[in-house]
């Protein structure tokens, strides 16, 4: 067992040097000063306008890109679930397949997609019908958003549903309950965890996005993550950029909790 142990030493040293030692500076720079001295200035600039208004747009378009990917992936993992595949292997293979292609490269190619003269415009025009402005939108953030955040959803609410034993659903039918009621008694409750767990991949991602929202939302739309961005690379006060990054990590493990709490909750009713 003790040489066992020693095959974790290499993923230590990496969490130490990747995530432990850059998390400290953080928490370091975030409640220093320039001079070194402790205050909390650097968390208190979360309540500068610009910050604040920055930070609620950025609640706002992750929770409606929350949303929409719930809404998209469910009835999806459902219908999949239904068919009964016997290689699960081949649906897990068709989520992923976009993400083979670069983060980057994906969200370039809804900016071509998107602006005033791309493709969707273009099309539009062909049909004779009005085009749209969408690019250096929140509308556009969205779109980007979801596309690229929405395998986070599937995967965890499929790979719930495929647990869900055909016992369970069949008893069900037995006692008298229609396909809605089983849904609603049953199939739900159980799939929780995977909502919550998809919720969850999507929601964190999406609020400390800054890249999406530079290609898609320009300089016409900021976020909390484009300020930090900025803080750093741009103005190079890594004090103010880390304050922020801090307390929306703060917001972050809050909302996990939140949703951790109903997870639990929503484990135990399913019990009874």
């Amino acid at each position: 067992m003790k040489s066992r142990k020693w095959l974790s030493f290499p993923y230590i040293i990496w969490m130490a040097i990747f995530i432990i030692i850059p998390l400290l500076m953080v928490i370091y720079y975030g409640i220093t000063t320039k001079s070194g001295t402790f205050t909390f200035d650097n968390l208190a600039l979360i309540a500068d306008p610009i910050n604040r208004t920055a930070l609620w747009l950025s609640i706002k378009l992750s929770v409606v890109s929350t949303l929409i990917c719930l809404v998209l992936a469910y009835p999806l993992a459902l219908i999949l679930n239904n068919m009964k595949l016997k290689n699960n292997s081949f649906i897990v293979l068709i989520f992923i397949l976009p993400m083979w292609m670069n983060f980057l490269l994906r969200t370039i190619a809804w900016q071509n997609i998107l602006e005033n003269t791309g493709v969707l415009n273009t099309i539009l025009k062909f049909l004779h019908l009005p085009t749209l402005e969408l690019i250096n939108t929140p509308s556009a953030i969205v779109f980007g958003m979801v596309y690229n955040f929405l395998p986070f959803m599937i995967l965890p609410i499929y790979n719930v549903l495929i647990k869900i034993s055909d016992d369970t659903i069949n008893a069900a039918r037995d006692l008298g309950a229609n396909y809605f009621q089983t849904f609603l008694k049953i199939i739900l409750p159980l799939s929780f965890p995977g909502i919550i767990s998809g919720i969850t991949m999507v929601f964190v991602p999406s609020l400390t996005t800054f890249v999406i929202s530079t290609i898609l939302g320009g300089s016409k739309v900021v976020l909390i993550g484009n300020v930090i961005e900025q803080q750093f690379k741009m103005i190079n006060n890594w004090h103010t950029g880390s304050g922020l990054s801090l307390v929306l990590m703060v917001f972050i493990l809050i909302s996990m909790a939140i949703l951790a709490k109903y997870d639990k909750e929503a484990e135990g009713k399913s019990v009874w």
